[in-house]
């Protein structure tokens, strides 16, 4: 792929990925950063995020699957990476030849990847996952039904160094009181089960529960971790969702296209697919090269979304296309081929945010980063 900043492209500052963890440790005191680079670190490159974090200091990255933990390993990031997805049996190997740390998605998986480490006269590393209330992966701990027969039972497998022991929290990002309750007492149920390990003669090994909005709200719990995914890169999953936090954070990337033609049409004229826009008046529109299939979300046509030409903010008329869209002009002077259209950040004195694109969406920055197509390019902001 061509590494151009040109057609369509991202520019990331990864040196404010520092500042941000800055900004994250001052929410969470003691509590050592877990960089979360999974999905290519939502979008914003995998590779080139961990080593900017690994540079501040951060020594535990965490991926969704082994896939992405080797690719980490191939670019010669050799901190501990923790798999916080499943792992298929067929790659089981991978783990203890490439020193990558296994989370436990239940018992059952357990014991089947400690047959196979016993089989193959390894030790494999772990986290035990306990489910406190997201009821996704783990053993399940929660007040209608408590499995620590099986928690004590993962410390005890012969094969497994199970070093660690973690949960999650599915509304953390929540105020309200049903919500507060219900994560106060995953934390309580969380300590419980540390305490019962205790008991049993057990190190639990290092402990970790908080996500961003974990962090943002919940601050510091005295784990010996946390799990920032999008903190570290400057933003939140929308930002008109309170917090108890004020961070001063940086969003890290911008998205910007070029104009590839500029034209009028005149009333009755009608702009892309379906005839969605009808000009009512001579209007200038530049046609942009950028489009659904680089990850601006077709559900943006006809919203009124707004773009930067020029640094004035100027809407994105009709459907927006596969690889393409059209942008109202009439009010900006000069706008020409080659000229750059921001999709995401700032030109002069405006911005625009990918909070924008997200809700308009009706969906959360998670997905809008991490659905940035492979063939826009990365690079490093000028």
């Amino acid at each position: 792929m061509l590494k151009s900043y040109s057609r369509a492209w991202c520019e990331i500052d990864y040196k404010a990925i520092n500042h941000n963890l800055d900004e994250i440790q001052k929410l969470v005191g003691k509590t050592k950063i877990m960089g979360i680079v999974k999905a290519n670190a939502y979008g914003h490159g995998d590779v080139a995020c961990a080593r900017q974090m690994a540079k501040w200091g951060v020594d535990f990255f965490g991926v969704s699957s082994i896939d992405e933990a080797l690719n980490l390993r191939e670019n010669g990031i050799d901190q501990d990476i923790l798999i916080l997805g499943y792992t298929p049996v067929e790659h089981f190997h991978y783990l203890y030849e490439k020193n990558i740390v296994q989370s436990l998605v239940s018992f059952e998986y357990a014991q089947k990847l400690n047959a196979f480490a016993k089989e193959n006269d390894a030790m494999i590393r772990c986290h035990c996952k306990v489910d406190t209330g997201m009821c996704r992966t783990g053993i399940i701990y929660q007040d209608q039904d408590k499995h620590m027969d099986q928690i004590i039972a993962e410390y005890r497998l012969s094969n497994l160094s199970v070093e660690g022991i973690f949960s999650h929290f599915p509304v953390s990002d929540d105020l309200g009181v049903d919500s507060r309750t219900f994560t106060e007492n995953q934390i309580r149920l969380f300590k419980e089960v540390i305490d019962n390990l205790k008991k049993e003669g057990i190190d639990c090994g290092i402990k970790h529960i908080q996500n961003s909005y974990g962090i943002l709200n919940y601050m510091d719990l005295g784990m010996d971790y946390c799990r920032p995914g999008l903190l570290y890169m400057g933003v939140t999953s929308d930002d008109q969702i309170p917090i108890l936090s004020n961070p001063d954070f940086i969003p890290i990337m911008s998205i910007y296209a070029n104009v590839s033609l500029v034209k009028w049409i005149q009333e009755g004229q009608s702009v892309s697919y379906g005839r969605n826009f009808i000009a009512t008046k001579p209007t200038k529109v530049a046609t942009v090269s950028i489009g659904y299939a680089d990850g601006i979300p077709r559900l943006l046509s006809n919203q009124g979304f707004e773009v930067l030409i020029h640094g004035t903010h100027c809407k994105v008329i009709g459907n927006i296309c596969m690889d393409q869209c059209m942008v109202d002009v009439t009010d900006v002077e000069n706008v020409k081929e080659g000229d750059i259209c921001c999709f995401v950040g700032q030109m002069g004195q405006e911005r625009v945010t990918i909070d924008t694109i997200s809700r308009l969406a009706k969906t959360i920055n998670n997905e809008t980063m991490s659905t940035i197509a492979a063939r826009v390019p990365r690079l490093e902001k000028r």
